[in-house]
């Protein structure tokens, strides 16, 4: 066990009424019991988007990719990535995921990454849809870097989500 004489200032136990539930009395990071939490429907969605360079966009246009189907790679990538996202993020709960879906289209320039997660569960699927569209993302760029490494990965965020004690929520309501 290590003992440290300062601790982060983000590790700090908060003195408002919202506190971090990963962090315990001490202000060291630990897994959330949810046992007693009830097993209700839970949905998210993700997004990622990749800005492409002309060059790509024509490769993929054509189906001309050195690396083969980007769209089945970067589909399959993502699921596995959802299945995987315990393994990923450390605090994270495994769950049992009873639905994942990824939607890849290419909109002029930009490659939109939509990942759906659902199960029923103690805790949410947010994690393991953004983890999906992240890693779909990722697989997207190492599909496309020979022809060019000039690609951007950005707006990888949440669009909504729904059941659990928090209720629903969507980016921008």
């Amino acid at each position: 066990m290590h003992s440290y004489s300062a601790q982060l200032w983000f590790l700090q136990p908060m003195s408002h009424p919202t506190q971090l539930t990963h962090l315990n009395a001490s202000g060291e990071a630990h897994m959330v019991d949810v046992s007693d939490k009830a097993d209700t429907a839970r949905t998210a969605v993700a997004q990622s988007q990749v800005e492409l360079t002309p060059n790509i966009v024509a490769a993929i246009t054509d189906s001309s990719l050195p690396k083969g189907d980007l769209y089945a790679t970067a589909r399959i990538a993502g699921i596995q990535a959802a299945k995987k996202c315990s393994d990923l993020i450390p605090l994270c709960h495994p769950l049992p995921l009873s639905k994942i879906t990824l939607d890849i289209e290419l909109q002029g320039q930009t490659l939109v990454i939509t990942a759906l997660c659902k199960t029923t569960g103690k805790t949410g699927v947010e994690m393991e849809a953004l983890t999906a569209a992240s890693v779909a993302a990722l697989t997207v760029y190492d599909m496309c870097k020979g022809i060019d490494k000039g690609m951007v990965i950005n707006a990888t965020k949440l669009l909504n989500k729904t059941g659990g004690k928090s209720g629903d929520w969507s980016a921008g309501a």
